[in-house]
């Protein structure tokens, strides 16, 4: 069976023209062990694990190619979009929803702890009513690796 991170980030990887947006090496693997992160700090505080979403996945990779490629990490986009905006063009239609960035940490681990030190981003990820995910990793042009986190609810 395909693993829906792994399919998604084969078909950026084929997608997405490669002067666009640089891929890291084990792309799939990293958003897999990054969603593992956040489940093991949710989970720690009794709360649901969030489930991979392709939709969450598809906005927060094309966040995190559109970050890179400028080499600019921010919410906003350089179309002036926003997570509310990137969520629905991708067919997510939600109910709540948030979004981490990050931009130079080396591991999953290392950026889930990140976010952890944040206030905003700790409610983010500790956002009760959140059940989906979806996470975007790219490099930018100085090899510094970009993150998106998104959650939400439908």
């Amino acid at each position: 069976m395909i693993r829906p991170l792994a399919t998604l980030a084969l078909i950026l990887a084929f997608a997405t023209p490669a002067a666009a947006c640089r891929l890291p090496a084990g792309i799939a693997a990293l958003a897999e062990d990054t969603l593992a992160a956040i489940n093991a700090e949710r989970q720690a505080k009794g709360m649901a694990p969030l489930s991979p979403d392709t939709r969450l996945q598809e906005a927060a990779q094309a966040h995190a190619c559109d970050s890179a490629t400028r080499n600019r990490m921010g919410h906003d986009g350089s179309d002036g979009s926003d997570l509310g905006t990137r969520a629905a063009r991708a067919g997510y239609a939600y109910r709540e929803i948030a979004e981490n960035v990050a931009q130079g940490y080396p591991s999953p681990q290392a950026v889930t702890e990140g976010w952890m030190n944040s206030p905003g981003h700790r409610r983010n990820i500790l956002m009760r009513r959140a059940s989906d995910a979806g996470v975007g990793i790219a490099l930018g042009s100085n090899g510094d690796l970009h993150w998106v986190l998104k959650l939400g609810r439908e």
